[in-house]
């Protein structure tokens, strides 16, 4: 559905990919050379290249590369938006590899994972779960920094507060808003036609779990993780070309991105010049040096 949408027109495109929707990069790791399915010891998965783990009986397709040989250095995971593999992530993956080490994960529904038991729908505590037990997988007893885009970043701050004894650090990369449903309804009225209209429906239609994941974007305050360190990260330009509505939206999207300062008393909001909702593939530079300082600070605080 969401593909439909996007192909449609830019401007919903643009809101699509707000909820999860978007290209994936080609770009992949090799098959994993070393490790065993039952890595779990106190620094984590030792692998280099893509494996399959079995969690809680389900197939999961992560990815791992740096060096591993550090356990007392933070394990940066990174999270692509929905609708899109890991796949998405691996150039900035490749580059964050030459300092840290990194995996990410396809969740259920994407990539190369398995998909959800058809007409279940996620929730929070079900996608959090799955986390958790690829982090014991992956992580070990490292601390552990979450980066997420888009969707990816939205359940990276909804589960942090839930985890600061493992989750040290957090970037998050033009996440979904924390009321994207409520805010999304007093942006666009109901009575809206044409782009908007269409604009409006897809975006509510994805909050109620017509996505891959068949996760439900559950609005919800945003919950405290302390003084974590956490860099947000937001586009400068994304809805011109929604008619009538851009405006409005680009304020809705950034008061979204404030109220996610509220996560740690150590939150800082940046504008990412030169980006659209894609941050870390139109300015890979800006995504890396977030990441780089929380991943320094997060392991100087343990």
């Amino acid at each position: 559905m969401f593909r439909t949408l996007a192909k449609a027109t830019a401007a919903i495109a643009v809101v699509c990919t707000v909820a999860g929707a978007g290209l994936v990069l080609n770009e992949e790791y090799a098959k994993a050379t070393t490790g065993t399915a039952s890595e779990a010891a106190s620094k984590g998965a030792t692998f280099t290249g893509t494996k399959k783990l079995r969690v809680d009986g389900h197939t999961v397709n992560v990815s791992c590369s740096g060096k591993a040989d550090d356990a007392g250095q933070p394990l940066v995971v990174l999270m692509a938006g929905g609708g899109e593999g890991l796949d998405n992530m691996a150039p900035l993956q490749k580059t964050v590899s030459g300092t840290n080490r990194v995996c990410s994960y396809d969740r259920l529904g994407e990539g190369a994972s398995d998909k959800p038991a058809p007409g279940t729908l996620q929730t929070m505590d079900d996608t959090g779960r799955l986390l958790t037990k690829v982090l014991d997988r992956l992580a070990g007893d490292r601390p552990v920094v979450l980066a997420g885009h888009s969707l990816g970043g939205y359940i990276a701050a909804r589960y942090t507060p839930h985890h600061t004894d493992r989750v040290k650090g957090l970037v998050l990369l033009d996440a979904t808003i924390p009321h994207l449903t409520r805010d999304m309804n007093r942006t666009i009225p109901a009575d809206a036609t044409g782009i908007p209209a269409q604009v409006r429906a897809g975006a509510l239609a994805v909050n109620e779990g017509q996505n891959p994941e068949q996760f439900v974007i559950a609005d919800g305050r945003v919950r405290s993780a302390g003084r974590i360190p956490v860099e947000i990260l937001k586009h400068e330009s994304q809805y011109a070309e929604v008619p009538q509505y851009g405006p409005a939206l680009e304020r809705m999207w950034a008061e979204g991105q404030h109220e996610w300062r509220a996560l740690s008393t150590r939150s800082h909001l940046t504008t990412a010049k030169g980006t659209g909702h894609y941050i870390h593939t139109d300015r890979p530079d800006l995504a890396l040096k977030a990441i780089k300082k929380v991943t320094r600070r997060a392991a100087h605080q343990r």
